[in-house]
């Protein structure tokens, strides 16, 4: 009899353990896929002499990326909470990061009355700051400027590259998100403020690959204002500071976006790398589930021993939602290289200016 008799404890134990909280697990994830042509520029967007390309591309309206998420409630109120997200390259199926499952986000935190503490790699600051001002909302984020300049996704880009790695994000040139990362925000009124650390993990040296920043964020009816200051430190304690303040307000059905952003890296001896990004849009819906979004980007660039440069680009994002999962899109960009920026292929100079039109479908799940 004693194996059935511990067999219904353990059972009663688990359900008493379901009653005493409440758990909300989720599965989730977004595929998008669209069709793209370019002229002046590869399947990976970078600038060729000449010619066209097409090709089957991921993520355009929208990162693809599958993840989990939940949280439970605890005594008084408290929340533990999570998120593990991966992303993924659907025209080919294999990971955004191969040395990584969950190269996006992975963190546990816990949620109370004092603020909201999350523990592990996490998107810094600075996106957090600027995604709510993006004139595009963070749209085609592998050649958004804002993404990929402001808020250091891929610096690796001509002779301005920074060429290593600041702040604990396991990569040279890409400081978007961060490992061993201490995240605190808290809410007063229509104001948030966030403060975050990252640990380097260098031994012997706490401020070699560490990082620190703050944030402050205000919304109040149709006003969103936003900013964010980062310190960033690679192994030998050089520094890039880091910095956007960005503004949203929504008049009727129109939302119009703005942000500016800068930062410097101290790259070696009397050496630096300094890039500005200005950028502005607005979104207006056309009619009964279309909505039509336009953006401009304006980025340039400083960097020791080398020619000014930067590029101007401008997108149109035209969507129709099919359903509340699926949304069918049409965009189109084009790219104006400045001074040395488009580079050189081989010994060929690459054409200065470049267009690109992409016809995609995103599902979300």
């Amino acid at each position: 009899m004693r194996p059935p008799r511990l067999l219904t404890l353990a059972v009663l134990l688990a359900a008493s353990g379901s009653c005493l909280s409440q758990n909300n697990n989720t599965l989730y994830g977004i595929a998008d896929l669209g069709m793209r042509s370019s002229n002046g520029m590869n399947a990976s967007n970078g600038p060729v002499p000449t010619g066209s390309t097409s090709a089957v591309t991921s993520g355009v309206n929208n990162t693809s990326r599958w993840g989990l998420r939940g949280q439970e409630t605890l005594a008084d109120g408290w929340q533990a909470i999570y998120q593990l997200e991966g992303g993924i390259n659907l025209d080919t199926g294999t990971s955004a990061k191969s040395d990584r499952l969950f190269d996006r986000q992975s963190w546990l935190g816990l949620k109370t009355g004092y603020g909201t503490v999350k523990l592990g790699r996490q998107t810094s600051l600075l996106v957090d700051a600027m995604t709510p001002a993006d004139p595009l909302g963070i749209r085609f984020a592998a050649f958004n400027p804002n993404v990929n300049v402001a808020a250091l996704s891929n610096t690796a880009f001509g002779t301005h590259a920074f060429g290593q790695q600041y702040g604990n994000s396991g990569y040279a040139d890409n400081f978007y998100r961060l490992d061993n990362l201490v995240k605190y925000s808290n809410n007063y009124g229509p104001l948030q403020a966030s403060a975050a650390y990252s640990f380097g993990e260098v031994a012997g040296n706490q401020t070699a690959l560490s990082t620190r920043g703050a944030a402050l964020l205000y919304q109040q009816n149709s006003l969103l204002l936003s900013g964010a200051v980062t310190r960033f430190y690679n192994r030998d304690a050089l520094t890039l500071d880091a910095a956007t303040i960005g503004t949203a307000y929504q008049l009727d059905s129109w939302q119009f976006k703005a942000n500016l952003a800068s930062n410097k890296a101290d790259t070696g001896s009397h050496h630096s790398v300094h890039q500005r990004v200005a950028s502005a849009g607005v979104s207006h819906p056309l009619g009964a589930d279309l909505l039509l979004t336009t953006a401009y980007y304006r980025v340039r660039r400083e960097a020791s021993g080398y020619k000014d440069d930067g590029y101007d680009r401008a997108f149109a994002f035209l969507e129709k939602s099919l359903s509340p999962r699926t949304t069918a899109y049409l965009e189109a960009d084009r790219t104006s290289w400045k001074a040395d920026a488009a580079g050189l292929t081989g010994t060929l100079a690459n054409a200065r200016h470049a267009t690109a039109l992409t016809l995609g479908l995103m599902q979300k799940f």
